[in-house]
């Protein structure tokens, strides 16, 4: 917990510094994706870019009747045309089919390679924020308005939290009277029963594109190692697990075939009607960074995937589940002494099913996620008096509600 609040108290002094505002409406695990891989994606390109052409990105040893011109030109031919990578106790075959085998296609690229992999970091954030506005419920209003409380004094957070509590009923009463124009009595069946459906009318909806912004962020970090695979040439998904051999073993992890500095050119010069080829040997000083940035992300993908796929069965298991959703309002309700036993419990149950449903749950775990338990229960407990009120007029027409336990079946929720 230490560890979240420090990382979004970095992150969100450069985005005020950027006048950026850092949005509240995901968890940790989101923004590890979005945001902070995002961040370190485009602050290496800003490195790699810095050295392609601020420096000198290739150095090539050239023949010594070679003038200053042609010895750029021949760094310049070298850069732009590829080199291959031939190790020094071979010998350079004389096949050109041969010698392309070997070329090494990508470090000219990388930089716009670590950008596009930026912007697929972000796109289901994108696609997330665009979907959730559909919902009927403005999660980034709630979540903001609700973290902002834990800090206000006593009086301003009475307010804010009274505020929320409306902002929630009427968000919830919103998505309750949206209506679909067809099978609606087959949707409310198959959605009531099997929660094969999802969408506003529904409550569900919320839950449902958060958990498939989920499958999003795990598809594009495995997508990325295959991405990568085939943009190296090289076989990738083992590289993080040679590294680790290689320094348990006490070799020497630095020097990488997929990352070779010294490399060979060949090219043409034309003088008139004759050609003169010329094979050089180049040093790749930018592959020092290539190597020690994509071991890097090779961990760092692992670090994701492996968070965001815990992150996606943890939501998974408490939002799909009634009796994990019922047990956590239950727990928030008894923590502010709201339900005792017996009717009550039965009434806690309607109020997180009928009431709540799947996105008033997802919501208030989300306010979970960003603020603190404390003021979930507070959102909590203004919610449940506000729901018992709404049904007292109810309960004073029938019979008494806490004595018996009986409760009215004619409430259409």
């Amino acid at each position: 917990m230490i560890h979240h609040h420090w990382m979004d108290s970095i992150i969100g002094s450069v985005g005020r510094v950027a006048n950026v505002k850092v949005r509240n409406d995901d968890d940790l695990n989101d923004r590890v994706n979005h945001l902070y891989t995002t961040g370190i994606l485009i602050i290496f390109t800003v490195v790699v870019s810095a050295r392609q052409y601020v420096g000198d990105p290739i150095r090539c040893w050239c023949p010594a009747q070679f003038t200053g011109a042609h010895v750029d030109y021949t760094n310049n031919i070298c850069w732009i045309s590829n080199t291959y990578y031939i190790p020094m106790d071979f010998i350079v075959p004389e096949s050109i089919d041969k010698r392309m085998e070997t070329q090494l296609t990508y470090y000219q690229w990388v930089p716009v390679m670590l950008l596009i992999q930026a912007l697929l970091f972000y796109i289901p954030c994108i696609i997330w924020r665009l979907l959730n506005g559909q919902s009927g419920i403005n999660v980034d209003r709630i979540v903001s308005l609700a973290s902002d409380a834990q800090y206000e004094a006593p009086e301003v957070r009475i307010r804010t939290i009274k505020y929320v509590v409306r902002h929630i009923d009427r968000c919830l009463d919103n998505q309750r009277e949206s209506r679909h124009r067809c099978c609606v009595t087959l949707r409310h069946i198959l959605s009531a029963k099997l929660n094969l459906l999802c969408g506003r009318r529904y409550g569900n909806y919320l839950v449902s594109t958060y958990l498939a912004m989920k499958v999003l962020y795990i598809s594009n970090a495995i997508g990325q190692f295959f991405m990568m695979n085939a943009f190296l040439a090289t076989d990738y998904n083992l590289y993080g697990f040679q590294v680790l051999e290689d320094l348990i073993e006490g070799e020497s992890w630095t020097a990488s075939r997929r990352f070779p500095r010294v490399t060979m050119c060949d090219f043409e010069i034309r003088q008139m009607t004759n050609k003169h080829n010329y094979s050089v040997q180049c040093v790749l000083p930018i592959n020092l960074f290539n190597e020690k940035i994509y071991i890097f992300l090779w961990f760092w993908l692992v670090l994701v995937c492996t968070l965001t796929c815990y992150s996606f069965l943890s939501w998974l298991w408490h939002m799909v589940f009634p009796s994990s959703r019922i047990h956590y309002v239950r727990k928030f309700l008894k923590i502010m002494d709201r339900i005792g036993s017996g009717p009550d419990k039965k009434l806690a149950t309607r109020f997180t099913m009928e009431y709540l449903r799947h996105d008033g749950v997802f919501t208030l775990k989300l306010v979970g996620k960003n603020s603190s338990d404390i003021v979930v229960a507070e959102i909590m407990s203004g919610l449940w008096d506000l729901y018992r009120s709404k049904k007292s007029i109810q309960i004073r027409n029938t019979t008494s509600l806490p004595s018996n336990g009986h409760e009215s079946d004619g409430e259409d929720v």
